[in-house]
């Protein structure tokens, strides 16, 4: 087997950072404790890679400052390995990897803000049944840090692509892009039935990867009376792969809906949404149907 040549002196960002991230072992790691999976067992379960290659590019990423090895048993010694800054910044590179995939290996090469039911992508969005969302904080649109799940029984995570208060705001050809209309209709559907939610344990939250000051103006135009959550670092869209598509150079997520238990037990994941008042009947009957203590 040839000898890997070492890129690090290049006098090209883009090579040194191959270096680091230049196989696909590494950057699955990365994808995966972006994912909640952070001990050696479990990342080698996960990627099914031979020991040695696993503590290999764990060695790597550590060294190289993406991965932190934090100690949690003493005897025997046993650690678990988290992403640093330097690594979550990784994470736009994953999205637009699986953007990239999503679109280009297992589409046609057409921009969407939805899929078909036939898709993998929507296989694997509905995938997400009985899987834990992962521990981490998202802004909400007042700038504080917050969990996504709520302390109540349920929590309905509704993701849409952009909404903006002044409508030239929008990137140019939005109404265009299939999928990509009606984030303010759902927004205001919720809004209207949110008694309904609360009633039956449930706690509502919208989420986009807009910057918090504009899901603020948003809000307050149309008069939203629960957070919406900003993912503009995607660390919710990588730790779930949530589907996405690129417009105005901006990653935004597609329209899906996610409802979550009090375990942070992922209920139901509706996608793709074709039809959005249905969607949020959906959401609720969900609920309805599991009981407000979420047995």
């Amino acid at each position: 087997m040839p000898q890997r040549t070492s890129l690090a002196g290049a006098d090209c960002a883009i090579a040194q950072a191959l270096d680091v991230v230049g196989d696909w072992w590494t950057l699955l790691i990365v994808r995966d404790t972006a994912r909640g999976v952070h001990r050696f067992d479990a990342l080698q379960e996960e990627l099914g890679v031979s020991r040695k290659v696993l503590t290999e590019r764990l060695r790597l990423l550590v060294d190289a400052g993406v991965l932190s090895r934090e100690p949690y048993q003493d005897r025997p010694p046993r650690y678990e390995y988290r992403l640093t800054r330097r690594g979550r910044a990784l994470l736009p590179v994953l999205i637009a990897l699986q953007d990239w995939g999503d679109t280009w290996v297992m589409g046609d090469g057409e921009m969407m803000a939805t899929a078909t039911e036939a898709s993998k992508e929507a296989a694997r969005v509905q995938a997400l049944v009985g899987t834990r969302l992962p521990e981490l904080q998202l802004l909400d649109y007042d700038g504080v840090l917050r969990d996504p799940v709520a302390d109540t029984p349920y929590t309905v995570l509704y993701c849409f692509p952009s909404a903006y208060a002044r409508r030239d705001a929008y990137p140019p050809g939005w109404s265009e892009i299939p999928g990509a209309s009606g984030c303010t209709l759902e927004s205001c559907t919720y809004r209207d039935q949110l008694a309904e939610f609360t009633a039956a344990g449930a706690t509502v939250h919208g989420v986009s990867t807009q910057r918090p000051d504009e899901q603020r103006a948003f809000a307050d135009a149309e008069r939203l009376r629960f957070p919406l959550l900003s993912d503009a670092e995607l660390e919710l869209t990588a730790a779930l792969r949530l589907p996405t598509f690129r417009a105005a150079g901006t990653s935004r997520l597609k329209r899906l809906t996610l409802v979550v238990d009090g375990y942070r037990t992922i209920r139901e994941a509706l996608y793709p949404i074709t039809d959005i008042e249905a969607s949020v009947r959906a959401a609720l009957t969900t609920i309805r149907r599991a009981g407000p203590a979420g047995e």
